[in-house]
């Protein structure tokens, strides 16, 4: 019997699972078209593309497949207006978006029967994603890699509140990194899962191999929050994460601990494998991943490891 989950019906898909839209590692057509292709929801990251190539990318994957697809927008980039435009131009079915709010957006997208999906960082937001007229909310907790909500409410509190308080579907984010935490999540209200982690550690996600590795040999214990007076980055311990937050407990001012943390980038990791000094973004999850497939035998992997973990909540 399928799952109970109204992500299918709504974006297409076969699998309650989206891939995470993360900068520089689905920032390309690769691995969202993977995993499009094998049923869950690809995800191309649009954030520190160029137009040019964020189009590019667009007609790579749907040349690729019919399946849907996604773009992610953070709505507070410089860019996002143009890439608004872009997605609008080229017919993406579906848009993530995130960091701004999403009522100035809507009525062009929704007239076109554009699916949007937005990203909420607590029980607020998300009502006023869905009185905005979001199709669904995606809530991502503490535990996640990049930019988790500023309360720092775990997944498993956060997607429960939310769940309450919205009628729309409910993705839930962060900390989930195999088919067991999808349907815990499940059982939390929501209606399936984002990754972002576990779709990093793949063979299509474009990041420098030496980022890879490092995540890959991550602990659950081996992330830190970097940059908690500013906007802050859940990444891996690294020289940066020690010289950023040894200067916030050392009380040095914040202008100078800000200069610190913005003196490097994740494109410092992701595209020249800086992951010393780079902001190596990743959840707490990469402690519960230990390879690097393909994406495809990913998604499969999920859906079997789903099924296995309620056969056996139901004695089966």
């Amino acid at each position: 019997m399928p799952l109970p989950s109204r992500l299918p019906s709504l974006l297409g898909i076969r699998h309650p699972i989206i891939q995470g839209g993360m900068s520089w590692a689905s920032s390309s057509a690769a691995l969202p078209l993977a995993v499009s292709r094998a049923g869950a929801l690809g995800v191309i990251a649009a954030g520190p593309m160029r137009p040019e190539d964020l189009v590019a990318a667009i007609r790579a994957v749907k040349a690729g497949t019919d399946a849907p697809f996604a773009v992610n927008i953070p709505l507070y980039n410089k860019r996002a207006a143009e890439y608004l435009d872009i997605a609008e131009a080229e017919q993406v079915p579906i848009l993530i978006a995130s960091q701004g709010g999403p009522r100035p957006h809507l009525p062009r997208f929704k007239a076109r029967g554009v699916v949007w999906l937005h990203v909420a960082a607590s029980e607020e937001h998300a009502r006023k994603a869905e009185a905005a007229g979001v199709d669904g909310v995606i809530v991502v907790g503490a535990e996640a890699g990049g930019h988790p909500p500023p309360s720092q409410v775990s997944t498993l509190v956060l997607v429960r509140a939310v769940a309450r308080a919205v009628s729309v579907p409910v993705v839930a984010a962060g900390g989930i990194a195999d088919g067991a935490g999808i349907l815990a999540a499940m059982a939390l209200g929501a209606d399936g899962a984002q990754l972002g982690t576990r779709f990093l550690l793949t063979e299509e996600a474009t990041v420098h191999p030496a980022y890879k590795q490092a995540v890959l040999a991550a602990g659950i214990a081996d992330t830190a929050l970097v940059g908690r007076d500013g906007l802050p980055v859940r990444q891996l311990r690294n020289a940066l994460a020690e010289a950023v937050n040894g200067a916030e407990r050392a009380g040095r001012p914040k202008e100078e601990v800000l200069a610190l943390f913005e003196r490097h980038s994740l494109k410092d990791a992701a595209l020249h494998g800086d992951v010393a000094w780079g902001k190596v973004e990743a959840g707490q999850s990469a402690g519960l991943i230990h390879d690097l497939p393909p994406a495809a035998e990913v998604v499969a992997r999920l859906v079997a490891e789903m099924e296995a973990a309620r056969a056996r909540l139901c004695g089966g």
